[in-house]
This record gives structure tokens, C-alpha cells and sequence, in this order.
């Protein structure tokens, strides 16, 4: 079964599977290459605009789950989805769906940075600037909550391909909603449409609730899917029907 999945991978999601392993790997053996290349908010000092093309191909170095997970979505969902509108509408698809998730994630971050400082005095801003990223960098952060949260905010990198993957969830519910896909936990199938739906309306609570421990770009996840969405229904005006 492993090795018929292998086969059946499509052209473009088999040059993103191994782009995706290559950063990875360099992350460990040669760090120096790899920074820079997460997603810093646009208010950090450590932010770059080429951030926006290379953070969807970085993952965790330190949780083996994190790029799984991704890429055992990307072969599933994407293979499916490349057969159907072919490589060049799928990459096209994919990096949008990427870049959409960057976009609401950031603009996310932005406001909730901006509501936080505008309640601070000159002094604490002045603090803050001065010694926030050198702390966070130590693994050391402010006592006072509201100058921790800040520093979460303001120095938390984005990284991975879960904001173009959410597009292809998006795409793959759409298109088959009666699909049934089986749960891993706990291991019950549902239908493709229920999936994504309920998975959204899980990111979006998660995402208000706004729990900077959780340490998951939740908007980034619905911005993929929102992108994804809007692209298939463009797309799907004189679409034909699938299952």
C-alpha cells in the first residue's frame, strides 16, 4: 500500500514533498542557511519580505510531527487534486493558498500588536525595544504578562505548510464532500464536507480565543482555506461534477 501511495504521487506535490525534506534538513546540519527564512511579523526588526516565499517550506526542527503530518496531507489531498487541474494550476493553487495564510496571519498579528502597545507608556515601549528580542532569543521573557504576550507576538516566527494545506483540505471538501476520510483519533470516518467544516470552526474558536502558549498560527490555517475557497469557486463556475 506504502509503496503504491509512493508511486501514484503526482509531479509537482513529489518536487514539493522533497523541497519541503531538503529545508528540513538543512535546518539541522547547516542552521546558517535557514536563517531568516521564517515568517516574522512585519512590526519585528527580523522581518524580510522573501520571508513570504520561503516560510511555507520551513518546518519545526524539533517536532518530527509537524512537517508528517504536512506532507502526509500534501501526498493525499494535493496528488488528488494535481491530477484534476494539472501542475500548473495546482502550484498555482498551492502558493496562493500559502501566501493567503501569511497574509491573514500577519495582518492578525499586527492588529493584536498594535492593541497591545497602544496601552503602554513610553517607558515600557522603550523597555521593550530595547531588550525584548534579546531576551526572547535567551528562551527568557518579560514578568509582567502584557510585555510577555507582546514579545510573543512580536517575536514568534511563522513557519510551515499548514496555510497551503488547509487550501488543499478546502479544495479536496469542496469538490468530494460525500468522501469519506478516516480519523486517526479516534479512528472513525466521516465525510469529506464535515471534515473541513468542523476542522475551520476548530481553528477559528482556537484562533479568537487567542492562546499564545498553544504556539499555533491558527489565522494562517483559515487564511489558506479562505483563499482555497475562493479560488475553487472562481474556478468551479463551469466546473464539472465529481463524487
Amino acid at each position: 500500500m506504502f509503496n503504491n501511495l509512493i508511486k501514484n504521487i503526482s509531479p509537482v506535490v513529489k518536487n514539493l514533498l522533497l523541497i519541503n525534506i531538503v529545508f528540513y534538513v538543512a535546518q539541522w546540519s547547516i542552521p546558517s542557511f535557514t536563517q531568516n527564512l521564517e515568517l516574522y511579523p512585519i512590526t519585528s526588526e527580523q522581518f524580510r519580505p522573501w520571508q513570504l516565499a520561503t516560510h511555507f517550506f520551513m518546518h519545526s526542527p524539533y517536532s518530527i510531527g509537524h512537517i508528517f503530518f504536512n506532507m502526509f496531507a500534501l501526498v493525499i489531498f494535493g496528488t488528488q487534486l494535481e491530477k484534476i487541474w494539472g501542475p500548473q494550476k495546482f502550484l498555482i493553487y498551492y502558493i496562493s493558498c500559502a501566501l493567503g495564510a501569511s497574509v491573514l496571519h500577519l495582518s492578525v498579528t499586527y492588529f493584536r500588536i498594535q492593541n497591545i502597545e497602544i496601552g503602554l507608556t513610553p517607558e515600557d515601549l522603550e523597555l521593550f525595544r530595547e531588550s525584548a528580542y534579546e531576551a526572547f532569543q535567551k528562551g527568557m521573557n518579560f514578568k509582567d504578562p502584557v510585555l510577555a504576550q507582546l514579545n510573543i507576538l512580536h517575536n514568534s516566527p511563522m513557519l510551515g505548510a499548514s496555510g497551503a494545506v488547509f487550501g488543499l483540505l478546502a479544495a479536496f471538501g469542496y469538490l468530494f464532500p460525500n468522501t469519506e476520510l478516516m480519523l486517526l483519533f479516534p479512528p472513525i470516518p466521516i465525510k469529506a464536507k464535515y471534515f473541513v467544516i468542523g476542522y475551520a470552526a476548530l481553528e477559528l474558536y482556537l484562533g479568537i480565543s487567542n492562546n499564545p502558549s498553544d504556539n499555533v498560527a491558527h489565522f494562517a490555517h483559515l487564511g489558506g482555506a479562505l483563499v482555497g475557497i475562493i479560488i475553487v469557486l472562481y474556478w468551479g463556475k463551469n466546473r464539472n461534477s465529481f463524487f
